[in-house]
């Protein structure tokens, strides 16, 4: 099958899909992103998506390609185009083409617009999250506007690289104080001793994910409690249980921090709970 994207206003095959060779995006990492997931052939939590999107836009003032509505239809014909029915759709904003200068191009210049869609094998997470993942902390040498969903990812693909040498699935930062920020693709999370579920608060330091959002509502219809605060490498350590939150992992249990078991080298009763109920709290658009 012939895979489509959209790109700069048309629905191209991949072979010949074309972004300018001095896009900013692609010269400067000038330019964010969005990943959604795709069950059933429809998207989960899409608002949040389009919301963080045009927050990211804002934050580094790159104007909006077209309506958010406009792009509503743009992502479910790729969607349809691709035959995706479980999956993710990404979508990527540069600043745009322009001679090459750190200065900021004028504001008539049109932003470049991705979107592709590709399909993944439903269940392959949830038979992930059966057995946990282990994660390797790193020092979090990232800028200071992680909030920020860029495509400026090296940190993170070199920690990752880091933590798949040493058999680890993913990468915890810490910060210079000691305290877990977040995962390289991912938010962090760990259940307390005293059974509180603990994440980093929002600020410059993490990406406001979307799972993570609908998380916390799924925990607060529980009645589990939560605290927005951060945690230590030795908190992990003496926490009952840990887990990522992310779009394409839901909640993914974390069974090891650095080769030392989290409570019982298992995945935990929270995590499994929070991940049975997810996809019946989020919201649904087909």
């Amino acid at each position: 099958m012939t895979r489509i994207v959209y790109v700069n206003g048309g629905y191209r095959p991949y072979a010949q899909a074309a972004v300018h060779v001095e896009d900013r995006g692609f010269q400067f990492a000038d330019a964010i992103y969005e990943v959604i997931e795709i069950r059933n052939g429809g998207l989960v939590d899409a608002p949040r998506h389009h919301a963080r999107l045009a927050r990211s836009l804002k934050e580094l003032a790159i104007p909006a390609p077209m309506s958010e509505s406009a792009l509503r239809h743009v992502i479910h014909e790729v969607i349809r185009r691709n035959r995706v029915r479980d999956g993710i759709v990404y979508i990527q904003v540069s600043r745009g083409a322009g001679p090459r200068d750190f200065a900021l191009p004028s504001a008539e210049t049109a932003p470049t617009l991705v979107v592709l869609a590709r399909s993944q094998r439903r269940g392959w997470a949830a038979e992930l999250a059966e057995t946990g993942i282990s994660v390797k902390t790193t020092p979090d040498n990232r800028w200071a506007r992680c909030d920020i969903k860029t495509v400026m990812l090296l940190p993170a693909v070199l920690a990752k690289d880091e933590a798949r040498r040493a058999g680890a699935r993913e990468a915890w930062f810490v910060d210079a104080d000691g305290n877990v920020t977040e995962g390289a693709s991912s938010n962090a999370w760990i259940v307390a001793s005293n059974g509180s579920l603990v994440t980093h608060p929002l600020d410059h330091h993490i990406l406001p994910g979307v799972t993570r959002a609908t998380v916390i509502d799924v925990a607060k219809g529980e009645g589990i409690k939560i605290e927005q605060r951060t945690f230590t490498r030795e908190e992990v350590l003496k926490a009952r249980e840990a887990f990522v939150t992310s779009a394409t992992n839901i909640v993914m249990p974390v069974v090891k921090i650095d080769g030392a078991a989290i409570g019982d080298g298992r995945p935990g009763p929270l995590a499994r709970q929070l991940r049975l109920r997810f996809h019946q709290v989020a919201e649904f658009s087909a």
